[in-house]
């Protein structure tokens, strides 16, 4: 019977792990449906109100090398590859998430971002959300309440669909549920063994953003997480205890980066806690279900700890709850070439780690080619060595 289970926890991982390619098919029986698609590049559009004008969030963040050269036609080289690759999608035609899209939305979260969506705009409609430099202060709070005013009009102009207050509500409570069983899953790194490697639950955690039907996805994630638990509780280990237990943090993952993980893995670490962007810091806080709505918008998405923020006193706090909460042996931040405001905070989050919280934190600097596999190990090894 255990091993029934395992067999099945397995392969419901793997299930996951299809959900980007899956959904390309998914979202085009659903535009054959007569359903419209958003493209969205950054968590602060808030998936509540796309989600309440009736149409299907799309994520869009390129994180694959083979676009790039295309991009780089007309996109400098020394650019962010996140951007370089999202571009390189678009142009080509190559994303069908991109290609489905009847409206992008944007946000002016970095400079490179921003003069992206310039471009894009040209292709499709494309509404940019001005974020506040700042989440200090009342005026932060008026101007992005103003801007999800603005996102949800232009919605129901582009859409030609009315978003009333109630249909926000609702939404706010299936992603509150959302929110709430990905957050089960996640702190099963918590155990001590963790039950799953970190690839695995990375697996999982990026799943999420292909999944359409949400309410399939809860109930997925819900019986994932029984499993394991009862995988658990019987005495099955599958994590060494000896793993030492890593947090990684810093730029925005994606499959090529998840190089960074398995040489961890593979040089006798387990990551247990991801603190990039799309990972813990976007599931441990709920949106206040009891008030205006989009004043908990604001409360929530406002409070994202992200490197665009000056200060960032949310990411810095995060971090150093997150290294005792999941009993953190190493940091380890994995910074995309070019991504100049996760890279200006190494400074401070090493110090967090290393004279606030004794922890040892190594940073490496990547991009998505596998070029520099063999750096990437010698330092990766000697740091878990030194652990």
């Amino acid at each position: 019977m255990g091993a029934k289970i395992m067999d099945d926890i397995m392969e419901r991982i793997s299930e996951f792990g299809e959900a980007r390619r899956k959904g390309f098919l998914t979202v085009k029986n659903l535009k054959d449906d007569g359903k419209k698609v958003v493209g969205v590049y950054c968590g602060f559009a808030p998936w509540e109100i796309i989600a309440a004008s009736g149409a299907v969030s799309a994520w869009l963040c390129g994180m694959d090398e083979e676009p790039i050269l295309d991009a780089e036609k007309h996109l400098p080289r020394n650019l962010c590859p996140l951007i370089k690759s999202s571009y390189g999608f678009a142009i080509t035609g190559k994303c069908p998430y991109f290609y489905f899209s009847d409206m992008l939305i944007g946000e002016t979260t970095c400079d490179g971002k921003k003069k992206m969506y310039e471009y894009l705009g040209n292709m499709k409609p494309m509404h940019v959300m001005n974020l506040p430099q700042t989440t200090k202060g009342e005026e932060s709070r008026i101007l992005y309440r103003n801007e999800l005013i603005a996102l949800k009009e232009n919605l129901e102009k582009t859409l030609n669909v009315t978003i009333e207050d109630e249909d926000i509500r609702e939404k706010i409570i299936v992603r509150n549920r959302e929110r709430k069983a990905i957050r089960e899953f996640y702190e099963l790194g918590k155990l001590d063994p963790p039950p799953l490697w970190g690839l695995e639950m990375r697996k999982v955690l990026e799943a999420t953003k292909y999944i359409a039907d949400k309410e399939v996805e809860i109930e997925n994630i819900e019986k994932l997480v029984k499993d394991v638990k009862e995988k658990y509780n019987s005495g099955e280990r599958k994590v060494s205890v000896d793993a030492k237990r890593i947090l990684v943090t810093g730029s925005p993952l994606g499959e090529p980066t998840e190089k960074v993980i398995r040489l961890i893995e593979e040089s006798g670490g387990v990551v247990v806690c991801f603190e990039n962007c799309g990972s813990a810091k976007n599931v441990d806080d709920l949106v206040d279900e009891n008030i205006d709505p989009m004043d908990a918008l604001v409360e929530r998405y406002l409070n994202t700890a992200c490197a665009c923020m000056s200060p960032n006193d949310n990411r810095a706090k995060m971090i150093a709850h997150f290294i005792d909460e999941y009993n953190i042996d190493g940091v380890v931040e994995m910074i995309l070439q070019a991504c100049h405001t996760y890279n200006v905070e190494t400074y401070r989050i090493k110090r967090i780690a290393t004279e606030q919280k004794n922890t040892p934190y190594l940073c490496v600097e990547t991009d998505y080619s596998q070029k520099d596999m063999g750096q990437l190990r010698t330092r990766i090894a000697a740091f878990m060595e030194m652990l």
